[in-house]
C-alpha cells in the first residue's frame, strides 16, 4: 500500500473516530458473507456501527486521538473490527453480547462450536477495559442519579437538623400566645 493510500485511510479513521470515546473491539475470523450481513444489519437497527480496520494504521490514529491502547495490546492481534454507537458503552456491550448469543443467529457466528466473532475488549473514554467491565459500567444517567442521591441524603439530614429546633421554638411561641389570649379573654373577678 502506498504512503498516499495509507494517509488517506488514516485521515478517514481520524474523521470517523475523532468524537468516539467508547467502543468495543471485536475479532472476526472466517465469517461468511451472510453472517457478516446479519451482524451488521442487526446492530445497525440498534444504532451501532461496525468498521473493519487495519491494526497498524489504527494504532497510529489512536495515539493521535489520545486513546491509550498500548502497542503490545491483544486488541491489535488478528483482524480487528471496531463497534461504536448507541447511548453508552454499557448499552453497546450489552447489545453486542445479546447479538452474539442470539439463538437464531448462533449458527452464523459459532458453527460447530468454533467462534467466528470474538470480543477482544472494550474502550471506555479512551481507556482499555475488559468486555465484562464494559457491560457492567454505569451509564451517564445512572451516574448522575447516584450523585444526586448522594447529595440529597446529607442535604435532607441537614434540613432536618435545621428545621427541628425551629419547629420547637415555633410551637413554644404558639403555646405562649395561646395562653396570653386565654388570659386576655377571661372576665375579671
Amino acid at each position: 500500500m502506498s504512503k498516499v493510500i495509507k494517509q488517506m485511510e488514516m485521515d478517514d479513521l481520524l474523521r470517523t473516530f475523532k468524537d468516539v470515546r467508547d467502543m468495543v473491539v471485536l475479532s472476526v475470523d472466517k465469517l461468511t458473507a451472510h453472517g457478516e450481513y446479519t451482524l451488521r444489519k442487526n446492530l445497525r437497527e440498534k444504532k451501532i456501527r461496525l468498521k473493519m480496520v487495519k491494526n497498524t494504521l489504527t494504532r497510529r490514529v489512536f495515539k493521535e486521538l489520545n486513546l491509550q491502547v498500548p502497542d503490545d495490546s491483544p486488541y491489535w492481534e488478528k483482524p480487528t473490527v471496531l463497534a461504536w454507537g448507541g447511548t453508552s458503552l454499557k448499552y453497546l456491550s450489552q447489545q453486542i453480547d445479546a447479538e452474539l448469543r442470539d439463538r437464531k443467529n448462533i449458527g452464523l457466528y459459532r458453527p460447530g462450536g468454533v467462534e467466528k466473532v470474538t470480543v477482544k475488549g472494550a474502550i471506555a473514554d479512551g481507556q482499555p477495559l475488559t468486555f465484562e467491565q464494559g457491560k457492567n459500567l454505569p451509564t451517564r444517567e445512572e451516574l448522575i442519579g447516584q450523585i444526586v442521591g448522594m447529595i440529597l441524603g446529607p442535604a435532607s439530614q441537614i434540613a432536618g437538623c435545621l428545621m427541628g429546633p425551629v419547629s420547637q421554638v415555633a410551637s413554644q411561641v404558639q403555646q405562649i400566645s395561646e395562653k396570653k389570649e386565654e388570659g386576655a379573654t377571661a372576665p375579671p373577678a
